[in-house]
């Protein structure tokens, strides 16, 4: 049976190009990058793009210093923690202004890496003392719906555009009355190569049965690599989301390409500009998640992933003939070096830290 299941877990991973590693999926492109680094001189050549962000928003940046760059009022109420603050230094902090349940996130992040949701003390203490590094407090932000929006602006434009538009769903599993969670994860496609993560941290839960279409949620982090699901909202593309995030790029003029990953109460208040809320803004380094919520082939998608880089390398240019330097190698080759490290530790963390 074992056999069975990972023969027919191998079949599908291979004819379902989206479960590939990113390393492998980005390989056809490869000489795109190569190009672009060519004709600008450098090999960051990304790094003018979004000019007050170190390294562009490629990688590295803290959450609290991208929150500057944006509207007051457009994203959580939020404070940094350092990892070796006291316990009882960190609760009087948040006493006046924090009720439980509020996320916790590192401050520089990546895929969801120990992004929590915590309920009471006992939990946040668990956090902070296994915490290795600064991380983010943040209220939790209850809006229905979580979207993604593709946005650049070349910097001498007053109007940009939408490239991608998605709602991200929840990985989470129904009861039926009957099955334990174990076994609903188990019989769930959506997870079968994460389900050792799952067992890990849901290690409390594995034998409670769910009561039926009870919804219990596996992760709330909605994250593409954490098993959130995409769903195309290209047809709901137009002139009034245009302004809100014309608005929203033009308030320090530094955010010319990213990925906003916002919760809002529907998508129609979101393009009249209210209740909405940024919980995320990935600068150069944010991938187009369009590419996967619209029934891509892979060639399609490499296609989307080329002309987004070409645009990154226009605005790139633009912003270094306005004095913006690229970054050197050994600059940039630091950052590289120490973000790898950072979100290995993080990775190897979350996988045996229990999800709250």
């Amino acid at each position: 049976m074992k056999t069975f299941q990972s023969l027919n877990n191998t079949i599908y991973k291979i004819t379902h190009w989206e479960t590939w590693d990113w390393r492998i999926k980005y390989i056809p492109i490869v000489p795109v990058w190569a190009w672009n680094c060519i004709r600008a001189g450098s090999f960051w050549f990304f790094t003018p793009s979004n000019p007050k962000l170190a390294f562009g928003g490629f990688e590295g940046e803290t959450k609290m210093s991208i929150y500057k760059h944006l509207p007051p009022g457009s994203f959580p109420k939020s404070i940094g923690i350092t990892a070796e603050m006291p316990f009882s230094e960190l609760e009087k902090s948040i006493a006046a202004d924090f009720s439980y349940p509020f996320v916790v996130k590192p401050e520089v992040g990546r895929m969801g890496f120990l992004f929590r949701i915590i309920k009471t003390p006992a939990e946040l203490r668990s956090y902070h003392e296994m915490m290795p590094v600064d991380y983010l407090l943040q209220e939790l932000v209850t809006y229905p719906l979580e979207v993604s929006v593709f946005y650049y602006r070349f910097p001498n434009a007053k109007t940009g555009t939408i490239t991608g538009f998605i709602r991200k769903e929840f990985l989470e599993v129904k009861g039926d009355g009957k099955s334990t969670l174990e076994e609903l994860m188990t019989d769930y496609s959506r997870i079968r190569f994460r389900l050792d993560e799952m067992r890990t941290k849901h290690a409390e839960n594995l034998q409670l049965v769910l009561k039926k279409d009870e919804i219990f949620c596996l992760s709330h982090a909605l994250n593409l690599s954490r098993g959130c699901k995409l769903v195309s909202l290209e047809h709901e593309k137009d002139e009034r989301l245009i302004k809100v995030f014309d608005e929203i790029s033009s308030y320090s003029d530094t955010l010319f390409y990213g990925r906003y990953d916002i919760k809002c109460s529907s998508i129609e208040e979101l393009k009249e500009g209210k209740n909405f809320s940024i919980l995320e803004y990935n600068g150069c380094g944010g991938e187009p998640h369009h590419v996967y919520g619209n029934g891509n082939t892979l060639f399609q998608a490499c296609k989307i992933l080329a002309g987004h880089w070409n645009i990154l390398y226009q605005i790139s240019r633009y912003n270094h003939s306005k004095g913006i330097d690229y970054w050197s190698f050994k600059r940039g080759w630091n950052a590289m070096s120490a973000c790898r490290k950072h979100f290995a530790l993080l990775k190897k963390i979350d996988a045996v830290f229990s999800a709250s």
